[in-house]
C-alpha cells in the first residue's frame, strides 16, 4: 500500500510502500528523544523522496554513518538513514499521513543503551530487490 509524509511545511514531500498494519518504535536516544522522532524502517527500494534532494539538509554526528535529512525551511526531520539499517530508511511516522494505516503498534526501544539493543532493528530494512531511491542510487 502506498503511503506518503511530508515535513511540516511541505517543501519535503515522499511516499512509500508498507503494510496497512506497522510496528513501529519510539527511541529514547539523545536524538530521538530530543525530536520525538517515531522509527518506521522501511527498505530504501520501498522509499521515493517526491520533491528534490536540494530541499534537505543533513546531520551527522558520533559515528558519522547514519545521515539525519531534514528539511532547510521548517528544520523537521521527516526521515534519516539510519546506522542499525544502512540498507533502508527510518521515516518519522509523525510525518506520515496516518490515515493509510489500519495498525499501529507503537514498541519502546532502548536507545540509550544502542549497541547493546541496535541487532534487534537489523532486519526491519530487508528487502530483497536491493535497490533504492536515495542518494546515489541511479533513480
Amino acid at each position: 500500500m502506498l503511503h506518503r509524509g511530508d515535513c511540516h511545511c511541505g517543501n519535503v514531500r515522499f511516499e512509500f510502500d508498507s503494510e496497512p498494519d506497522v510496528h513501529v518504535h519510539r527511541c529514547n536516544c539523545s536524538i530521538c528523544d530530543r525530536v520525538g522522532f517515531l522509527h518506521l524502517i522501511i527498505p530504501r527500494s520501498a522509499f521515493k523522496l517526491i520533491t528534490s534532494w536540494d530541499e534537505l539538509t543533513t546531520y551527522t554526528f558520533n559515528t558519522g554513518v547514519a545521515e539525519h535529512y531534514s528539511c532547510k525551511t521548517c528544520g523537521v526531520k521527516p526521515f534519516y538513514l539510519p546506522r542499525s539499517n544502512p540498507d533502508g530508511y527510518s521515516v518519522n511516522f509523525r510525518c506520515v499521513d496516518s490515515a493509510t494505516f489500519a495498525e499501529v503498534v507503537v514498541t519502546d526501544f532502548d536507545g540509550q543503551n544502542w549497541e547493546e539493543n541496535a541487532g534487534a532493528l537489523a532486519h526491519l530494512s530487508q528487502d530483497s530487490s536491493g535497490s533504492g531511491l536515495g542518494p546515489g542510487s541511479s533513480e
